[in-house]
C-alpha cells in the first residue's frame, strides 16, 4: 500500500525536519518539501499498519504540527 503524509511544521524549521524524516527510510520512500497547505510531503510503501507507525512515529519530532495522511485505496470503475 502506498501513502503520503502532509506535514506542517514550525517555522525556520525545514532543514531539520527533512533530515530527521530522511533516516526513516524503512517506510518512508521520499522526504519532499513542497509548498502549499503543507510543508513536507513523505512518500511511503509498506502495510498500513507500517504506514500507522510511521505517521504515529513522525508525530513524535517536536518541531511537527501537525500531519495528515492519504492513503491509497482500490477503486473498481468497472471497466
Amino acid at each position: 500500500m502506498r501513502a503520503l503524509c502532509l506535514i506542517t511544521i514550525k517555522p525556520g524549521t525545514i532543514d531539520k525536519v527533512v533530515n530527521l524524516l530522511s533516516k526513516k527510510r524503512k517506510i518512508a520512500k521520499e522526504v519532499l518539501p513542497v509548498t502549499g497547505r503543507a510543508d513536507i510531503c513523505v512518500l511511503m510503501n509498506g502495510s498500513i499498519n507500517h504506514i500507522n507507525a510511521a505517521v504515529m512515529d513522525f508525530n513524535k519530532i517536536g518541531n511537527i504540527v501537525n500531519t495528515e495522511t492519504l492513503m491509497e485505496m482500490e477503486v473498481d470503475l468497472g471497466w
